[in-house]
């Protein structure tokens, strides 16, 4: 594993370009000359997460291209792995441009921090956390607006017309008889000052956001023109496979390689720090040579040994013994000592992989002084900065060339960029002789680690005489995947890892007496975030226990609810909006059951409605209902495609999957023993947007974390059988 602390990797981004950095109008005016057309960047203010490592001011950042042929290509920053941006980010740039959506187009970015840079991260280019619209929603809206206004001027020039008297709809200038397109001005408003401030449009006078225009990608999936790293082929390309160790931690000690050497298409048989690796001509004859290697020993001294049922009985002793405080006010204990109820609970939630349909690959070939990497990257300057330190060449000699990606969930964003890195230290064994395509198959992803996570609570909590919540406690234990990485410092406050507790410690629900801590074990088995991250499993423990509360006290769950978000005016809309949209009341009849969870992560507000029938003694998820608050609606039908997602999603999550070990060895291989959930299994699901003149706020994530618990509460509705950990075992139910 290479890891980079945040330190070295606030040099590396020092050294981007520091030589040959060019000024803004210098830049913009260059890629003018090449091309003929009007190229637009803005300023961007330094982001958060290193902004020590910035050495100069903005830089310009080219997003806007506008060609003689009134195409507009607008540059993706970030990384489209299913979920729009390639659609909803040119909308924000179309919007303010006033341009025809059949002029539209989109490109993925170069890599390079200083210019592409996500505002939500700092100097990182990079996609997670469902930031990708709500970092670029004015940043693009800016530069379409200053776009348009440029056009405006050179049109303005050239027809001897006051300014103002232009108008602009569907890509076409007009001021009385003369009208003209984008392309006519193009390469004159290309040496036009960019304007340093714009007019952006009110929204109540926007005419396509908030509309359900048709995806950018949707004919290029369709017809195979889609490019993806798997599609890539270079001249005398070699494909390389890896045989990892069985258990996390181990090392190559000795194999034998003869057999292997004999398959056909083989090329040679080299060792990297995460295993052996086959080289061959195809797929086939690598996987072929992996599996005829003999012999193998694995240093195991350092390796993880533990199975999951060891680690759970460890997280268990932990939750008993004082953590990290994470979140205090009032006294939760002595509230609880004099609750007239109370009750107490425990969570489990297993490791679980990512498993994107498309598995983790990329391809590096050296050119000149320097290497070009063709993957779907989520972090593209961090993947630089990591192949650089491998290579022994600086990070602006490592051309990123990002492609689309079959799915990711935050697999493609490790901040040890570990499939990336074994790819370079491939190439590097091999001295560069030949591009390389390193290939995990579907085993090697469901076993390979960076896993969500096993994650154990505890909750005590009570109740006052008049159903009021006396106090609450939750303890949590479970890996930080934090430490060690360029996020450590700003995402690990007093021994506090935020992306573990996120979701509990700051509950929106108004409990005075309130106490969560932490417990972050050292385990060997490498983790990462998953879809929704720590709301995840917070979420779940959250609002089963707010739900076990609202019963115990004999009161409706929502009005309980309600009651508890009295200062959250926009939690307590979504769910009175989820209430009528689902016509919530008393259960359908014998056999049926309702449940319902409300949950903010990623700024976003989801509420959540499960029915479910008990069906011959087993559970059948029937319906879905959803309703969501994630500001403007740029394209409702990206954010209704993303809330359906996540619900499947956390659907397979809660149903069915599971990574386990025995005695330190993953137990599950591929979709026959890691199950995702079967398309018989897909309810229908309904998706209801709130209005909001707010910015926007993710959604890629917020459908994921109210599924399950809305699940457990719909179970109980319907049985009397409360489940807590995931996942549910249905088959055990005794209806």
């Amino acid at each position: 594993m290479h890891i980079i602390t945040p330190e070295q990797y606030g040099k590396m981004l020092a050294s981007f370009g520091a030589a040959t950095t060019p000024s803004r109008r210098g830049f913009l005016q260059g890629v003018a000359a090449v091309s003929g057309a009007l190229v637009i960047g803005v300023h961007l203010a330094p982001g958060k997460a290193f902004a020590a490592a910035a050495t100069d001011g903005p830089m310009p950042n080219a997003f806007v291209r506008i060609a003689p042929d009134s195409t507009v290509t607008v540059l993706i920053k970030h990384l489209d792995m299913g979920q729009g941006v390639t659609t909803g980010l040119p909308t924000i740039v179309a919007e303010e441009l006033d341009a025809d959506w059949s002029q539209m187009r989109a490109a993925f970015a170069p890599a390079d921090a200083k210019l592409y840079n996500n505002l939500a991260f700092g100097p990182v280019q990079g996609t997670g956390g469902s930031t990708s619209v709500a970092n670029s929603w004015e940043q693009l809206r800016k530069a379409g607006a200053a776009a348009r206004q440029m056009l405006v001027t050179a049109a303005a020039e050239k027809w001897g017309v006051p300014a103002d008297s232009i108008t602009v709809e569907k890509g076409v200038l007009k001021s009385g008889n003369h009208t003209g397109s984008f392309g006519e001005f193009a390469e004159a408003a290309a040496k036009l000052d960019v304007p340093k401030e714009v007019k952006l449009k009110d929204p109540k006078d926007f005419k396509l956001i908030g509309t359900r225009l048709p995806r950018l990608d949707s004919a290029d999936k369709t017809d195979g023109k889609a490019v993806y790293a798997l599609d890539i082929r270079r001249p005398g390309m070699l494909t390389a496979v890896i045989r990892r160790p069985d258990r996390f931690g181990a090392t190559v000690k000795s194999f034998d390689a003869s057999a292997a050497k004999k398959v056909p298409g083989v090329v040679d048989v080299v060792t990297v720090p995460a295993g052996i690796v086959v080289l061959a001509q195809n797929t086939w004859a690598a996987i072929q040579g992996r599996d005829a290697l003999d012999k193998i020993e694995w240093d195991e001294a350092s390796a993880e040994t533990r199975g999951t049922a060891e680690l759970l009985d460890e997280y268990k002793k932990l939750a008993a013994t004082p953590g990290r405080v994470a979140a205090q006010r009032g006294d939760a204990a002595k509230g609880i000592e004099g609750a007239a109820k109370t009750i107490e609970t425990e969570f489990a939630f297993p490791y679980l992989a990512h498993a994107p349909m498309e598995p983790l690959n990329c391809v590096i070939e050296k050119t000149g002084e320097g290497v070009t990497i063709w993957t779907g990257s989520q972090f593209q300057t961090i993947e630089q900065a990591v192949t650089a330190g491998i290579m022994g060449i600086k990070p602006e000699q490592v051309k990123i060339e990002t492609v689309w990606a079959g799915g990711s969930f935050g697999r493609r964003a490790n901040p040890p960029a570990d499939y990336v890195a074994e790819a370079a230290s491939i190439l590097k064994a091999t001295d560069g002789k030949a591009p390389i395509h390193l290939v995990w198959t579907r085993e090697d992803d469901i076993k390979g680690g960076y896993y969500r996570p096993l994650f154990y609570h505890k909750v005590r909590a009570g109740l006052t005489a008049d159903g009021k919540i006396a106090g609450w406690e939750q303890h949590i234990v479970g890996q930080s995947f934090m430490v060690g990485t360029p996020f450590e410092a700003f995402a690990i406050k007093n021994g506090v890892d935020g992306t573990s507790v996120e979701g509990a410690s700051d509950t929106n629900y108004a409990i005075p007496d309130f106490f969560v801590d932490l417990h972050s074990p050292q385990v060997k088995v490498p983790t990462l975030w998953w879809r929704s991250v720590g709301h995840t499993h917070t979420a779940h423990v959250v609002e089963v226990t707010i739900d076990e509360l609202a019963h115990a006290a004999g009161r409706d769950p929502v009005e309980f609810r309600l009651e508890l978000l009295k200062d959250e005016p926009r939690h307590s809309a979504v769910l009175k909006f989820l209430a009528e949209k689902a016509n919530w009341g008393p259960k359908a009849g014998s056999g049926k059951g309702r449940g319902i969870a409300l949950h903010e992560s990623f700024n976003s507000v989801v509420g959540s409605v499960i029915d479910v029938s008990v069906v011959n003694g087993q559970i059948k998820v029937d319906k879905v209902i959803c309703a969501v608050d994630c500001g403007i609606a740029v394209n409702p039908d990206v954010i209704v495609a993303q809330i359906e997602g996540g619900v499947g999603f956390g659907l397979g999550a809660a149903l069915h999957d599971e990574i386990t070990m025995d005695k330190g060895v993953v137990e599950q291989a591929n979709f026959d023993s890691y199950i995702p959930l079967r398309m018989s299994e897909m309810p229908k699901v309904e998706v209801y947007i709130l209005p909001s003149a707010n910015a926007p706020t993710g959604v890629g994530e917020p459908g994921v974390p109210g599924v399950a618990p809305a699940l457990s509460n719909a179970i109980f509705d319907a049985t009397g059988q409360r489940l807590r950990s995931l996942p549910f075992r249905l088959e055990d139910f005794k209806a």
